[in-house]
């Protein structure tokens, strides 16, 4: 008779659900890790991993056709191709319901969207945690930065961060592995900066990539990165952070750790008598065999939609409006950063200069709006990504020309040119929520999520500034050609959406206190991007793993305590 009985349950598998787990296996916890996708194993499932262009159909370029029947809503990630397609959910196949546009990018597998996220790991600053608080937006943060850094070092440690300690308030230093290095125009971009806006800094970017080995990393069988950008495809040598090349074998080295694939989650389920969740209800994807098992304590970390429609879905006469919503907010306050606006340029120069491999990283541009004198139309800031390139092969292939002429085209690295991509803060709004669809459900009975989400005048505003701010900054520095425009992306393609079981120290208006643990439901944690109170404008995986592991130290030692 198999096991139903465990210590912990983990609702998911990606990077909070892959902290989640290895921090309460090391506690001597034994867990349980549902993921409601595929298994993926590292190295050997990474199937494209060292595909040449010239091996596949496409050259590496999706089919339309399939590209617009199975994807079309995942295709708005900008990284979905032939090599990668298969870590993205089939739209047709996982139907959500759009009240206004949003883009819900899923990877239904082990390692969820850690193996296809953007890299990037930047810490929150006091200024980011006190904003909500001083303008009103929002509800006021219940940590401060002092409860976080202890964290963020422990973090950066195990997953090998790469950057430099620039000194810069508004975006804390870190523990980091030496930095990637910027190009020659990137270098001369930064210093123009520098020069002529002394209240603006261009940085490479701190990114999970290993630019050298340490012993926590070696252990787990990782290698330093490779510079091949391509890790969207899963990477064999464990060069960037994921659950598969870091958090999952750590845990499983414990012999804790128990994880179950094709397990989708219906609901969390709940005693009345002690006012504890005893368990979950799972529905096998394949078999459509329903089982429950139960544990102690339940970690929530289906992503921010995912796991909002498991807590809304788990109502019951205690909790009519979903599991420890006696707030109402769970679901509200629905946020993404505001990718809104790109500028680039053309810069003549640097002919007898080029790289060498492919980075996986770009540069960074911390915030500088509303920080002391700087006064905006608008409240919050933006950074801005992106980096420096000369035009490659593929594009003088387009060229006319064949034998001698073309081999000497497609030899010659083309012009320069920079690309800046403005990342926003999006105020929280209490209209901007996800709901449970009262009628419709999908094939595992799941009622469907209903998204309601817009941009409103502050990120309008703030996105006219992207282009004036990039335009300056890129015209200053001597590139011609310079221009700017609005993406006109909805919400959801910055796929960092967060905020619908916020954190907070008032039970009335927060869902969680501020060790991410439930106000109403004293054994449940939520660590994924839903328990955040604001969106900052930094990339934010780094604080979830922080707070994941900062909520399994509590809740082991409540455990312990015999209070959960």
């Amino acid at each position: 008779m198999k096991n139903t009985s465990f210590e912990a349950i983990v609702i998911g598998s990606g990077i909070s659900g892959g902290w989640a787990a290895k921090e309460l296996c090391e506690k001597g916890i034994k867990t349980l890790m549902l993921e409601r996708g595929k298994d993926i194993k590292h190295r050997e499932d990474y199937h494209s991993d060292f595909t040449q262009p010239w091996e596949t159909i496409g050259k590496g370029k999706l089919n339309e056709d399939i590209l617009n029947r199975d994807y079309p809503v995942q295709q708005k990630s900008h990284v979905i191709n032939e090599y990668s397609h298969d870590r993205f959910i089939k739209d047709p196949d996982n139907p959500y319901i759009q009240t206004s546009p949003f883009a819900w990018i899923r990877g239904h597998h082990t390692g969820g969207k850690s193996i296809m996220w953007g890299r990037q790991s930047y810490r929150l600053s006091e200024l980011n945690l006190s904003e909500n608080q001083r303008d009103g937006h929002g509800s006021p943060w219940p940590v401060r930065y002092s409860d976080l850094d202890p964290w963020y070092s422990y973090v950066e440690e195990f997953a090998g961060i790469s950057g430099n300690n620039d000194g810069i308030d508004v975006l804390p230093d870190g523990n980091f592995l030496k930095p990637m290095e910027m190009n020659c125009l990137e270098k001369h971009v930064s210093g123009s900066i520098t020069e002529n806006f002394p209240d603006r800094r261009m940085i490479i970017g701190r990114a999970a990539h290993l630019t050298e080995t340490k012993p926590v990393h070696e252990a787990l069988g990782r290698s330093n990165c490779m510079y091949r950008n391509q890790c969207v495809r899963g990477c064999s040598f464990g060069g960037y952070f994921s659950t598969q090349s870091a958090t999952l074998p750590a845990a499983r080295n414990t012999g804790n750790l128990t994880l179950m694939n094709n397990k989708v989650v219906l609901r969390i389920l709940h005693d009345e008598a002690s006012g504890r969740a005893t368990g979950v209800e799972v529905v096998d994807q394949l078999t459509m065999e329903k089982t429950q098992y139960f544990a102690r304590v339940v970690f929530v970390c289906a992503s921010t939609l995912g796991s909002t429609q498991i807590l809304l879905n788990s109502a019951s006469s205690a909790f009519p409006q979903g599991l420890g919503n006696s707030s109402g907010v769970l679901g509200h306050y629905l946020m993404d950063h505001n990718i809104g606006a790109i500028v680039v340029g053309k810069y003549s120069g640097f002919e007898d200069k080029y790289y060498k491999g492919r980075r996986p990283n770009g540069i960074y541009v911390p915030r500088f709006q509303n920080i002391g004198d700087d006064k905006r139309d608008f409240l919050r800031g933006y950074g801005f990504q992106g980096g420096a390139s000369r035009t490659d092969w593929a594009k003088q292939a387009q060229e006319k020309g064949f034998g001698k002429t073309l081999k000497e085209k497609v030899s010659t690295p083309g012009d320069w040119s920079m690309v800046l991509v403005g990342f926003g803060e999006m105020l929280p709004d209490f209209n901007n929520k996800v709901t449970l669809d009262t009628t419709q459900k999908d094939k595992w009975g799941m009622p469907l999520v209903n998204v309601d989400a817009k941009w409103g005048e502050n990120e309008h505003k703030m996105t006219d500034d992207m282009i004036v701010s990039g335009k300056e900054m890129l015209e200053a520095a001597g590139l011609t050609q310079v221009f700017g425009f609005k993406t006109g992306s909805e919400p959801g393609t910055g796929i960092h959406e967060m905020g619908t079981a916020r954190m907070g120290d008032d039970p009335t208006q927060s869902v969680l206190n501020k060790f991410n643990q439930m106000h109403d439901v004293k054994n449940v944690f939520v660590t994924d991007g839903s328990a955040m109170a604001s969106t900052a404008c930094q990339n934010p995986s780094l604080t979830y793993m922080a707070m994941t592991a900062r909520a399994v130290d509590y809740a082991v030692k409540e455990m312990q305590a015999g209070r959960i």
